[in-house]
């Protein structure tokens, strides 16, 4: 096995906007001959943030519960939201809409998916339980100094916080929309501090209203600069959100991210009152 070229790989676009935009990644629905060597190889070769591997492919009707894996072109990592989202689209159109489950590294996940009026798919993840820890302000400060910015850009009705849905994000909520939306960073100082702390994504938000947001997420670990939508962080951030008090469960929020990159986002994160885990919607299209 030598890569992409000899595996069936599909190219799907997560949280697309307006049939536009979203995150692009590979999904191999049958991926029971391949090592985890092969597995990395064909993440590489497809170029994406993540592809998804159903490791006990393929689809079958009648069966609706898969195991997978993700992989970044630099690692294996425990779970991707948008790599989910567009798999249950895969699925959905292998299968036919109704529900899902899947066993990842994280934990289980499971889905629902449909069509819209226009045809596309879309996917409803439910993410195994939220939490979220300290972190630690001299993880923090280089953090920060990897933007080349003082504590002054933060928001101090958003602190920083380290919050988990399948993943570890780092979440700092901005003050000024233009620092998020001009924000660089020093790529390998980044990289090193991430596989450091074992964070998944540095997540930026800028909170336009309780139930408005803009994002955008450096994902460095997995060698890309700059994910258009993360599923993943969108319910590590609603989570957030909902222990932090700025909305209170049962609630809807919208998060718009990937504009600043040419690929505009949207992802839908729902918060029911008592439970941990967090939905995230997407819809689906297809890459030519």
């Amino acid at each position: 096995m030598s890569g992409a070229a000899e595996v069936a790989v599909l190219r799907l676009s997560a949280f697309a906007l307006d049939g536009e935009g979203g995150n692009p990644a590979g999904v191999v629905l049958d991926a029971r001959e391949l090592s985890e060597q092969d597995m990395l190889a064909v993440a590489g070769d497809v170029g994406y943030s993540e592809t998804v591997f159903v490791i006990d492919g393929p689809p079958v009707a009648g069966r609706r519960h898969y195991a997978v894996r993700y992989f970044s072109p630099l690692a294996e990592v425990p779970f991707c939201g948008h790599a989910t989202v567009a798999l249950g689209a895969a699925l959905g159109s292998a299968l036919g809409a109704g529900d899902l489950a899947l066993d990842t590294a994280a934990g289980p996940v499971s889905l629902s998916t449909g069509q819209h009026p226009s045809g596309r798919w879309w996917t409803r993840l439910t993410s195994i339980a939220a939490r979220q820890q300290p972190v630690d302000p001299a993880a923090l400060r280089q953090a920060l100094d990897c933007f080349d910015w003082s504590p002054d850009v933060l928001d101090p009705g958003l602190p920083p916080v380290l919050s988990y849905a399948g993943a570890w994000h780092l979440i700092l909520g901005l003050a000024e929309r233009r620092t998020l939306e001009t924000m660089s960073y020093d790529f390998a100082a980044l990289q090193g501090l991430c596989a450091e702390q074992g964070w998944t994504t540095v997540s930026l938000v800028f909170q336009l209203s309780p139930v408005e947001h803009l994002a955008r997420n450096p994902f460095p670990a997995g060698g890309v600069v700059e994910d258009p939508a993360t599923g993943a962080a969108a319910a590590a951030y609603g989570s957030y959100l909902a222990a932090l008090g700025v909305v209170r469960p049962p609630a809807r929020l919208r998060i718009e991210q990937g504009a600043q990159i040419g690929r505009p986002s949207e992802l839908i994160v729902e918060l029911q009152a008592g439970v941990a885990s967090v939905a995230v919607t997407g819809t689906v299209i297809s890459i030519d």
